[in-house]
């Protein structure tokens, strides 16, 4: 799957699936998340794909750094 230049980020559950997620307003390639508060869970669109394997050059994120609702989402998954 396409990563869409820092737009998605895969996220590391605790049963070792990843679940793909877009962020709104950030791009994790570049420093331009300056000012962007991340800890807002409307910013997190969990997408409906999960994977044992994620893209080489895809961004991956720990379950504790996302906001308590945005996991519970990635755990309907």
């Amino acid at each position: 799957m396409v990563l869409k230049h820092g737009k998605y980020i895969y996220v590391e559950r605790k049963d070792g699936w990843f679940v793909k997620i877009r962020v709104l307003g950030v791009r994790f390639k570049k420093e331009s998340r300056q000012g962007v508060d991340i800890n807002d869970p409307n910013r997190y669109i969990v997408i409906p794909f999960k994977t044992k394997k994620p893209p080489l050059n895809a961004t991956i994120v720990r379950e504790e750094d996302i906001p308590q609702i945005v996991r519970e989402r990635v755990y309907s998954i």
